[in-house]
This record gives structure tokens, C-alpha cells and sequence, in this order.
């Protein structure tokens, strides 16, 4: 009985290890050359990754690429599948390093790690080799035959997407670059040093005479998408809605990014079951014209896009010389940043002052919307009822109707009180030669200047006179 028991204790105790190896942290080696990645990787076997917590930082290195790998293997019946999601850390210098112990959380299950010292060395002149993995023996069955792999075709492509053949100038053109990848395929591609490589795409996209609206991306991550009925997996890389500024066509050349493309082995085995290489794939050269607005007198100021007005007054009835506020408010679709402020026309009944800004721009479904308000401080000069549509006229041009559109006041106000005569006179146009009052210098000028300053200049010349005199009658005494 005692034997028995003690034989059921043995074999829990090599049960504990095996369930502790479903989810565990794997750290890279060291030392290592400052040209190769350390890497941390979360390991799962036959699970599902559900959620996990971020990676640590380490100090010394910097966060690079992350990418995650699965490997299936069949055998005796038996379906075994590890995944392994690797987050790389390129170093910054040589040294020593230390990682500190830390913890993650993955699909709810807290997961700790020891740490490890780190060293980096000088730059590999060639790449390390791979350690030797230590294969458990197996029964003679005739000599081994190495590892076969195969190229399966993959169905991907990468595409830039526009979602309008041509525009007008400062008409919005929303562009997202997309890698398209089918579901079956996902374990043939992966991501291969994606920060450098989208760094030096968005320079070939950089549009030098476009306003560019960026949408914000912290991280590739695929949607479910059907393609011609076939279920695909779209990662957006970049999307921005760019406005030109000339008639010059928008031109993006041709643009390539490498995959890594694994071949697939014949006879899979836990340890070997893909072999890494590399593909590029290409998105055509797309050309987008420029067309001109239609003519129009203000066709080189006026903004492009849809908009709808919003308006308000704080008071629809004030005291003469009192002060009240009108807002003036455009909502709709387009380069909202590039607007500017309405110039209200100056009569002399009304004084409006520089207006306060307001500005709320949402970036969502390749559409740039928002609002832009304006509001005015207005002091009321003269009494009366006074439409401020007289005022406050807007104009766009819709690129949807392709026309000109006004948009214009409709609200009035009423200055109450009686105006001092003084006041009436300054409401009215005294026409263009008092107009300059305001550039001309206002210092008051005596009217006898001239005759003081000649006064003071006889004075002095005759003090220079007798003084020179008195000098020369001097001189000829003592000779």
C-alpha cells in the first residue's frame, strides 16, 4: 500500500511540471551581437491567445517589431499546436544589461520570469549560429533523411486604396494602404521589420503640395474582410485624406513591402515544421488628376467642401454702445483647418471685433468632419434693427454639386436708445478722404511754429555775431 502511494506521489510530481509548461515566458540568449534582436516571447501550447499585457521595457534596449508564430504538428493521432508571439528589443550600445524580474498576464493567468543579465557585444561579421537543438534518440529505423520543405502559394497583395479617381483643388482624397492576407494563409506571412520599412514608405506617399489630414494607427491589427466571397484578413498600414493645394497631379509611385514567407515541411515534426524566407509584394503606381474650380471671381480664396451653418446671439435686442456676441458657426466635411474667419463688412452702425476660434475635428471613415466657430464681439453704434446678413456672407464650393454656394446670416438685431449727435455723424460714410484719419499722424502742430523757429534762429545768429566780434577786437589789441 505504501509502495502504491508513493508511486502516485511520483507521478503528480511529474504531472506539476507538464500543466506548468502550457503558458510560460521564453528569454533570448546572451551574450549576443548588437546586430541581433533580444527577444522575450510568450509561449502557449494548444491554447487560444485571448489577451496578454504589454511586453517590459528594458532599459538599454528599444522596442522593435513584434511578431508571433504557430506551430502544428499531427502525429500518432494527436494534434499539438504552439504558439509563440516574440516581442524584439534592439540595444542601443554595447554594455552589460540587466532585464529585472517581471510578470505578465496572459489569457488570465499570471506568468513571472526571473530575468537575466544581458551583454552585447560588438557587431557580428556573420550571423551567429543557430544552437543545436538536442534530439531525444529514437530506435533505429535506417538512416534519416533530412527535412524536406515545400513553397505553397500564398493569396495576399497589397494595394493602395483612393477613394476617388480625380479632384478638385482642396477637395479631400482619402488614401489607406492595405495589406490583404486570406484567413488559410495566415501561418505562411508574417511581418519583417515593419518600422523601417513603413518609415521609408511614407516618404514615397508625402505629397508636397497637398494639406495632409494623418489618421493616428498605435497599432497593425487585422479586420475580417470577404473578397470576392472569400473570407480575407486587411491590415491598414497608413491612411491620411489629403487636400491639394494646386492643380499639380497627385503621384504615387510605386510602393513594395517584404514579407517573411515561410515553406511549409513535408513531414512536420514539433521542432521543424516551417522554414523561414522572404517575399516582397507591390502596390501599383497610381496618378489622381487635379482639376480647377470652375471660374469665379474669389475662386482662389474661397474653401472647398460641405458645410451648413450654425448661428447665435447672446441677445437679439441691446442697449446702444453696449456690447453682445454673435457666433458664427460651420459645420460639415473638408480641410476645416485652412478656413478663415468671416470679415464682416464696417458700416459704422455695428463694430465688430477679432473673433474668438473654436475648432473640433474628428478623423473617422477616411472622412475628415468637424466644427469651426466663430465668435464675434459686437457694439451696437447707432439704434436700429439691423439684418446681419448684410454682414456675414460665406462662400464655398461644394465639390458633391460641383457649384458655388453662399452661406449667409439670418438673424437680426436690435439697438435700443437715443444716439447723441456726435455718434450720427460718425455712423454716416464721410467717403474716402476720411477714411485715412486712422494712418495719419493725430499730434496736435501750433499754427506759429514756423514764426517761433525763425524768431529763436535770428537770436542765435546775432549772439554768434557779437561773440565773434568780440574775439576778432581781441586779437588785434594784443598785436
Amino acid at each position: 500500500m505504501r509502495l502504491t502511494f508513493l508511486l502516485m506521489l511520483l507521478y503528480l510530481l511529474v504531472l506539476v511540471p507538464a500543466f506548468g509548461q502550457q503558458a510560460r515566458i521564453e528569454l533570448g540568449k546572451s551574450p549576443l551581437p548588437i546586430n541581433t534582436y533580444f527577444t522575450v516571447s510568450i509561449r502557449l501550447q494548444d491554447q487560444q491567445l485571448k489577451e496578454y499585457s504589454p511586453f517590459p521595457e528594458i532599459e538599454g534596449f528599444k522596442k522593435s517589431n513584434r511578431f508571433s508564430s504557430t506551430k502544428t504538428v499531427i502525429a500518432g493521432g494527436k494534434t499539438t499546436t504552439v504558439l509563440t508571439v516574440t516581442q524584439n528589443y534592439a540595444a542601443l550600445a554595447e554594455g552589460d544589461y540587466e532585464l529585472k524580474p517581471f510578470s505578465m498576464t496572459v489569457n488570465g493567468q499570471a506568468l513571472k520570469s526571473a530575468g537575466m543579465k544581458i551583454k552585447v557585444g560588438p557587431m557580428a561579421t556573420v550571423s551567429p549560429k543557430e544552437p543545436e537543438l538536442v534530439i531525444p534518440e529514437q530506435p533505429e529505423q535506417g538512416e534519416a533523411k533530412p527535412q524536406e520543405y515545400v513553397d505553397q502559394e500564398d493569396n495576399a497583395f497589397l494595394t493602395l486604396y483612393t477613394d476617388k479617381k480625380e479632384v478638385y483643388v482642396g477637395e479631400g482624397l482619402n488614401i489607406v494602404l492595405y495589406f490583404y492576407l486570406a484567413e488559410a494563409d495566415q501561418r505562411l506571412l508574417d511581418f519583417h521589420d515593419f518600422g523601417n520599412q513603413i518609415t521609408g514608405i511614407l516618404r514615397q506617399l508625402k505629397q508636397p503640395n497637398a494639406w495632409e489630414e494623418v489618421f493616428e494607427i498605435d497599432e497593425v491589427t487585422p479586420e475580417q474582410v470577404l473578397v470576392q466571397g472569400e473570407p480575407y484578413l486587411r491590415f491598414r498600414l497608413y491612411e491620411a485624406v489629403l487636400y491639394p493645394l494646386t492643380t499639380e497631379p497627385l503621384h504615387f509611385p510605386k510602393l513594395s513591402l517584404r514579407m517573411l514567407k515561410y515553406k511549409v515541411a513535408v513531414n512536420p515534426t514539433l521542432l521543424e515544421d516551417r522554414m523561414e524566407g522572404y517575399k516582397t509584394f507591390f502596390a501599383r503606381e497610381r496618378i489622381i488628376p487635379v482639376k480647377e474650380l470652375p471660374p469665379h471671381p474669389l475662386r482662389d480664396m474661397v474653401p472647398v467642401g460641405e458645410y451648413t451653418l450654425r448661428e447665435g446671439l447672446s441677445s437679439q435686442s441691446v442697449p446702444l454702445n453696449k456690447s453682445f456676441r454673435y457666433m458664427f458657426e460651420l459645420e460639415g466635411e473638408g480641410n476645416l483647418a485652412a478656413i478663415m474667419p468671416p470679415s464682416p463688412s464696417t458700416t459704422g452702425t455695428l463694430d465688430f471685433y477679432p473673433p474668438d476660434m473654436q475648432q473640433d475635428i474628428t478623423l473617422r471613415a477616411g472622412r475628415v468632419q468637424g466644427v469651426k466657430r466663430f465668435t464675434y464681439s459686437v457694439l451696437g453704434r447707432v439704434p436700429g434693427t439691423y439684418n446681419l446678413a448684410n454682414d456675414f456672407q460665406w462662400i464655398y464650393f461644394n465639390p458633391v454639386t460641383a457649384t458655388y454656394d453662399t452661406l449667409q446670416s439670418k438673424l437680426s438685431v436690435t439697438v435700443t436708445g437715443i444716439a447723441e449727435a456726435g455718434t450720427m455723424v460718425l455712423a454716416r460714410d464721410l467717403g474716402p478722404f476720411y477714411k485715412i484719419i486712422e494712418n495719419e499722424d493725430h499730434t496736435l502742430v501750433s499754427l506759429y511754429q514756423d514764426e517761433v523757429i525763425k524768431r529763436y534762429t535770428n537770436i542765435i545768429l546775432l549772439v554768434l555775431l557779437a561773440l565773434s566780434g568780440f574775439i576778432f577786437l581781441k586779437y588785434r589789441n594784443i598785436k
